[in-house]
């Protein structure tokens, strides 16, 4: 009997010096993005290099990883590889309430529409919802969508929808704007816009929110006949992370509804860059009706570059000169931002600003939202939000999109079996 289990120790044990060499060659990873150009601007990546992925997150960020350590390669070879992007300025309380405008109505889009084909893995939308009607957004949407819904606020409790409404400075109410924001970690920011009245005490209201839920403000700035003075608000009345969105927007004429960054004479207004120096975020939000390049253009070569890039995406903005957030970042390449700047201005940046820093890179660890695009040379046009042409040399492409590491949008199949394997 002995001599019978000292024989199966040995077949055991040459049993196990067989299957050696296929346990060391285990496949490690789920997904291996073999030979991109990576671009991670926390991590100060611009280079080739092999990431993979394993069970949603960044397993590993390498020069090299064997193709034979992954359940599934993409070849990536000619492509760039970037964390996926934040679209920070969206409108996605979509429903069917009519006159309602954006907050459960029909100009506010279904993300997962409009997101993955865009490079997009988070979007926020900013003010659809107020205190009273977040929970009807959260489950609406945010609960339901494969995009990352974040939000903020709107400082009117019922949220944006539209005319006499967003005028109701008796349904601004900063408490329960911050109580809310509290409890709901989906919610990263207040929102005020379109107030067309000539006190400052909306705005005051909203920092207020802002500052009892530790989180920052975004204004759409008003519509006031003759317009509230721009310098005031960014330099006197918003704090340093605050938010100035559709910074390429507003009327150059004195008697205009909102202060443009320039004045009648195209030059950059004086507070310009000192507000931004300050810590005021200036943010795209290209939108239906808030980019021109007869503003953009002399501003940015004066100095005024966005430190965020977003879309203000609705149903007015998607099919216009805005398109979707690859066209708008390529817009933005083409105006004379570089290709590092445009994806920083897209991930880590916005992650930054809505203190979401868990997001917008790819440290090992990470949760794995990738964008893999590609970039083409040729005779591109990109219109602004007055649909006039400005001709461009350089356009993005998004090829692949990976939401915590599963494939979510794959625009040539890169990470797909042939049909006859």
């Amino acid at each position: 009997m002995l001599k019978k289990n000292v024989y199966a120790r040995y077949l055991l044990a040459g049993g196990l010096l067989l299957l050696l060499p296929l346990l060391t060659h285990a496949q490690s990873y789920d997904l291996l993005i073999d030979n991109g150009h990576l671009i991670d601007p926390k991590n100060n990546i611009d280079r080739v290099m092999d990431l993979a992925v394993k069970d949603g997150q960044v397993a590993r960020v390498a020069s090299s990883i064997p193709a034979s350590d992954a359940s599934k390669v993409v070849d990536a070879s000619g492509l760039y590889v970037s964390p996926g992007f934040i679209d920070m300025h969206t409108h996605v309380f979509h429903g069917t309430i009519p006159d309602a405008y954006l907050s459960n109505s029909f100009s506010s889009l279904p993300p997962d529409g409009f997101t993955f084909r865009a490079g997009v893995t988070t979007v926020v939308d900013v003010g659809d919802a107020g205190w009273r009607n977040f929970p009807i957004f959260k489950e609406q949407v945010i609960d339901r969508a494969k995009t990352r819904v974040l939000a903020f606020l709107n400082i009117i409790g019922g949220g944006m929808k539209g005319g006499v409404i967003e005028q109701n400075n008796e349904d601004m109410n900063p408490k329960m704007t911050a109580l809310v924001a509290q409890n709901n970690p989906e919610i990263v920011g207040v929102k005020i816009a379109h107030y067309n009245g000539h006190e400052w005490e909306p705005y005051h209201l909203a920092v207020e929110a802002g500052e009892k839920a530790d989180v920052p403000v975004m204004v759409d700035f008003g519509s006031a006949t003759p317009p509230l003075s721009l310098e005031t608000l960014l330099l006197e009345v918003l704090r340093p992370g605050d938010i100035y969105t559709h910074m390429y927007g507003g009327d150059t004429s004195p008697d205009g509804v909102r202060q443009a960054v320039i004045d009648e004479n195209k030059k950059l207004r004086g507070g310009m860059l000192k507000a931004q120096e300050r810590g005021i975020i200036f943010d795209v939000g290209h939108g239906g009706g808030s980019f021109f390049y007869p503003i953009a253009v002399p501003a940015f070569e004066q100095g005024l570059k966005p430190n965020t890039i977003s879309t203000d995406l609705h149903t007015g903005s998607m099919n216009g000169g805005m398109k979707d957030m690859m066209n708008l970042v390529s817009k933005m390449l083409n105006m004379g931002m570089s290709l590092q700047e445009v994806i920083e201005a897209s991930t880590w940046k916005p992650a930054q600003v809505i203190q979401r820093e868990d997001l917008g890179h790819l440290s090992e660890g990470a949760v794995a939202d990738i964008t893999v695009f590609d970039s083409m040379e040729g005779e591109f046009g990109f219109l602004d939000s007055r649909e006039h042409l400005r001709p461009g040399t350089q356009k993005l492409e998004t090829e692949l999109t990976i939401r915590a590491g599963e494939v979510v949008y794959d625009l040539n199949g890169l990470a797909a079996p042939m049909w006859n394997e």
